[in-house]
């Protein structure tokens, strides 16, 4: 639901604790949407006079999961230990992506999709369970404008972006049957899930990859990583910085545009991810809709719009982002500012084509990537 198009799964780690204003950050105006990382490549070397500083080594490695391209960079003080945290970071993604996937019809998250509606509560996995509490947490938090039900909408909005036609109203409206709080329940006395609704689909995709992304981080620092970056084409977390620089620097584009001026955050221990509709809309009856659906209406958001959040961890961020592209910027700004550690910046254009934008309090300075 964010502007990766496909399912983003995972768990949530606590593992990236930071307060919004700890974070080093520098921000450009006007711009957000594609973020790619721009790390330095080889460690600069110290000022003379400086203590000696231990020599790092440089691994990454890029696999694809979840439908887009997963690029894990570490620093370590010897190669094969940098290698081993990277490789098993991309095995666990790779596990979690079993488990919860709404495009596999093998995972646990579609098989138990499949029972539904189920005459009892169905156990799960602990990694299936933290996933759908905290997906039910931001869904009561956002008012519904998060949902992880939202699985007949979205499938529907797929068909309506193929065709460019919109939902026939008498499915949209069996679709809409099979979404909401009361189609399902939590037991969490035995980890069971209840699926009361027929149709249904349990649909992650506005908060997995970030808690997919948070999991990666964990496993990095458990093999003693101090210094790392996951992006996933885009949803970004950032352990430290890299040996001898102030952090990660993330650029991003306006509008998804590759000719405007690019800006850079500048990132320590800190997530960053965007929803929108820069690369993936549909046109129709001359209005460009989002492939984020509102699960209230089944619709796609219209845009022209995106959503930049920072937050301490990526399943903050990705979540965040997803409800408040759909709350918009007005109530989306409420809830970014209701939740802890997290900035925001909303752009978006006008009818007329005027190109809007309101960012939270704590949203870092100006700077664009050429300063």
């Amino acid at each position: 639901m964010s502007s990766r198009g496909t399912l983003r799964s995972g768990v949530q780690s606590n593992s990236i604790a930071t307060d919004g204003d700890a974070l080093e950050m520098l921000m450009g105006p006007r711009v957000y949407l594609t973020m790619c990382w721009l790390a330095a490549l080889i460690p600069v070397q110290p000022a003379v006079g400086a203590d000696v500083a231990p020599a790092y080594c440089r691994v990454h490695e890029t696999r694809r999961h979840m439908g887009v391209a997963w690029t894990i960079t570490a620093y370590g003080p010897d190669h094969d230990g940098a290698l081993m945290a990277v490789i098993t970071a991309h095995d666990e993604v790779a596990r979690l992506e079993q488990i919860l996937s709404d495009y596999d019809p093998d995972s646990e998250l579609s098989r138990l999709s499949a029972q539904a509606p189920t005459h009892a509560p169905v156990p799960v996995s602990e990694d299936l369970w933290q996933v759908l509490d905290r997906a039910v947490a931001w869904r009561d938090a956002s008012g519904d404008a998060f949902d992880p039900t939202v699985g007949p909408l979205t499938k529907l909005w797929r068909q309506a972006r193929r065709s460019g036609k919109m939902p026939l109203p008498e499915k949209l409206a069996a679709a809409r049957t099979a979404v909401g709080p009361d189609a399902l329940r939590l037991h969490p006395n035995n980890r069971a899930v209840e699926l009361t609704a027929w149709g249904m689909r349990l649909d992650l995709g506005g908060i997995g990859m970030g808690a997919a992304i948070d999991r990666a981080v964990m496993i990095l620092r458990e093999h003693g990583i101090t210094s790392a970056m996951v992006d996933a084409s885009g949803d970004i977390a950032v352990i430290g910085s890299p040996p001898y620089q102030d952090g990660w620097r993330v650029s991003i584009a306006a509008l998804g545009d590759t000719d405007g001026e690019a800006a850079t955050l500048v990132l320590r221990d800190a997530a960053v991810t965007t929803s929108g509709d820069a690369y993936q809309s549909v046109t129709i009856d001359d209005v460009r809709y989002s492939h984020i659906v509102d699960p209230r209406t089944g619709l796609g958001v219209a845009g022209p719009a995106a959503v930049t959040v920072i937050a301490p961890d990526c399943t903050t961020a990705d979540a965040l982002a997803t409800a408040a592209s759909v709350l918009g910027a007005t109530d989306g700004m409420s809830l970014v500012k209701a939740t802890r550690g997290t900035a925001a910046r909303f752009v978006w254009e006008e009818a007329d084509g005027t190109r809007r934008e309101r960012c939270s309090p704590e949203w870092p300075k100006p700077q664009t990537s050429g300063d």
